[in-house]
């Protein structure tokens, strides 16, 4: 990715001519989606189930006269790395428990969080009718720090253009800490509470930008939370002890933090996030003007005890905006088996539908309308400080609409249930991530790629009983303890093979999905590789790492047992997209939601 170009201040305002699902979730108030009680101090609730300066008016025509911005100009990379030139351009650089009725009002602010979002990011992008950005609007927008953990995933590499994909991490803030958010939802007692980051969404951009990928992470996940600082005021906030609910990193310091848990759960390098909450955003919900969506049977989401989001639908497809969109995104009475599941199904067709409206250009090419819709957008928004500016937004809109409709999917991290919560599912959840690290489509119209040999170390091993080796008990996971003993067992393997210097370390029991070897230095990768081979693992097992001192071993989740390497973990890979990541393609307009044969009418 290129490197973001940064208006001095001294640079006059310009005109500038421009021609993401997630899910809204009811807050909990008991089990998914019931009754009352008071947060607790650590986010948790009882009974738990399981530039922006002063804007002037003196705008300056862009840099030549195409009627957009000028790349050299502004510093922005083309795909072949060199400033300007032809081609397309690169990016810039709870749980929760109690009883007591629920209150539909908290519901609201809610719905129109992937909305907002989306919008967001495509009113100030892809809309290809003519607009005036002025420079303070960048003062609406809200800057936080990008990554508040220790751990930091490697940065993919270069593919042989020289260009990299580009991964942004969507989270929308349940955050009640104003008046506007409340008049959208919630009662006072929520006031002051921490927010809980109840939708999250990773946006993977092809490095080619020929292809999108969307996974969404259930709320109700139960990850291993890092250890977090808040930069503001150097608050520490300590690693979590037990799998506790994804939603509640954002009060852990910030979005960083949500950023932090994404990076160690999947080791996908993210560079930049977004966040938004409900205040002014309301409005945006018309900007469409309407979205079509279909269900497969009349649909009342109305139970006799007064829950559901009051959506009701004949059979069909049919186009919604305002009350009835919102009551759409928040819909899980009737919807599928009545989870937040189905609700992020109904999604993924809303998110599909409003981007193809979107790219039509019908509903949005009023300049007046997509003024006062960017004021909206802009002061809904918090971002890194690599999107603190309506022209670095404007620049990351062009990257995203270069992708068709038809190269767009929506995936849910596949999932076991857990109780009342879900988990990663074992295998399948890593073969998504895995496939998003190394930017391979997940429609599977990728072009074959050529195979390349294992690339050996120029930096030649020392002898076997010269080469220090730590190992590590990785095969903890979110549904299973770690193996005891494990790192002392694969030690006793790596001495009988003469490496007689190895050692296992019994401070820790991580979870790694799969066995990995890391080193520090260029000056050990012969020795790690030597390891490797030695045990059978793949040498694309082997990775640097300045998370390690030495040359260390982590035995995974994928060598819970036995003396060699499974064979089986070796093999060649599958780069299919699960069946059970529900994908969803973005072109499809024919989806219809199943409805559940309780909620007709």
């Amino acid at each position: 990715m290129g490197r973001s170009g940064v208006r001095g201040e001294g640079a006059r305002p310009r005109v500038e001519r421009a021609a993401d699902h997630g899910w809204d979730d009811t807050v909990y108030e008991g089990g998914p989606g019931e009754g009352g009680g008071a947060r607790q101090g650590d986010g948790t609730w009882p009974g738990d189930r399981g530039d922006g300066r002063t804007a002037t008016d003196d705008p300056e025509r862009i840099p030549g006269s195409t009627g957009v911005p000028d790349e050299a100009a502004h510093g922005v990379s083309t795909p072949e790395g060199k400033p300007g030139g032809g081609g397309g351009r690169r990016q810039r650089s709870e749980n929760r428990g109690g009883g007591g009725p629920r209150r539909p009002r908290r519901r609201k602010r809610r719905a129109l969080r992937w909305t907002a979002m989306v919008v967001s990011v495509l009113i100030l992008g892809t809309a290809a009718a003519g607009y005036l950005y002025y420079r303070h609007l960048n003062g609406n927008i809200k800057k936080d720090d990008l990554n508040l953990g220790e751990h930091k995933a490697p940065e993919p590499t270069p593919n042989a253009a020289g260009q990299t994909p580009l991964n942004i991490l969507l989270i929308g803030s349940d955050s009640r800490n104003s008046a506007e958010n409340l008049k959208l939802g919630g009662h006072k007692e929520s006031v002051g509470a921490p927010p809980l980051a109840d939708v999250q969404m990773l946006l993977h951009l092809s490095a080619d930008r020929s292809n999108m990928s969307v996974i969404s992470m259930p709320r109700d996940t139960l990850v291993d939370i890092p250890k977090c600082v808040d930069k503001k005021d150097g608050k520490v906030y300590p690693a979590s002890t037990i799998a506790t609910m994804t939603n509640a990193t954002l009060g852990r310091g910030g979005a960083g933090c949500t950023v932090a848990t994404w990076e160690k759960l999947t080791n996908i390098h993210i560079n930049h996030f977004m966040m938004v909450d409900f205040a002014g955003v309301v409005d945006m919900a018309d900007a469409i003007g309407g979205v079509p969506v279909c269900v497969d049977a009349n649909v009342y989401s109305h139970t006799t005890d007064g829950k559901g989001s009051g959506l009701k639908l004949k059979e069909g497809t049919t186009p919604i905006k305002g009350e009835q969109a919102l009551q759409w995104l928040r819909t899980r009475y009737g919807f599928g088996d009545g989870s937040d599941i189905g609700r992020a199904t109904a999604q993924h067709q809303y998110m599909n539908s409003m981007v193809r409206e979107l790219r039509k250009n019908a509903t949005i090419s009023n300049p007046g309308k997509l003024r006062a819709l960017a004021e909206t957008a802009t002061k809904a928004l918090t971002v890194d400080n690599g999107l603190d500016t309506v022209m670095k937004l404007y620049d990351l809109g062009n990257e995203l609409k270069k992708v068709p409709p038809d190269r767009i999917t929506m995936t849910t991290m596949p999932f076991n249930y857990l109780g009342a919560r879900v988990v990663p599912k074992p295998g399948d959840a890593e073969q998504l991530f895995r496939l998003v690290r190394e930017d391979i489509a997940l429609d599977g119209k990728d072009k074959p790629k050529k195979s390349t040999p294992e690339k050996l170390s120029d930096d030649p091993a020392a002898p076997d009983a010269q080469i220090a080796v730590q190992v590590v008990n990785g095969t903890r996971t979110n549904t299973l303890a770690p193996v005891g003993g494990r790192a002392t067992a694969v030690t006793q393997v790596l001495t009988g093979k003469g490496f007689t210097r190895a050692t296992a370390d019994a401070t820790q029991a991580l979870a790694e999905p799969k066995t990995v070897i890391n080193y520090p230095s260029v000056d050990l990768e012969g020795d790690a590789q030597r390891v490797a081979k030695s045990l059978g693992i793949p040498l694309s097992s082997v990775k640097k790492s300045t998370d390690v001192s030495g040359v260390t071993l982590t035995v995974g989740a994928d060598w819970r047992e036995g003396n060699a390497y499974p064979k089986k973990a070796a093999d060649p890979k599958d780069d299919k997209t699960p069946k059970s990541a529900d994908a969803l393609n973005g072109a499809d307009d024919s989806a219809c939601m199943k409805v559940n044969p309780n909620f007709t009418w």
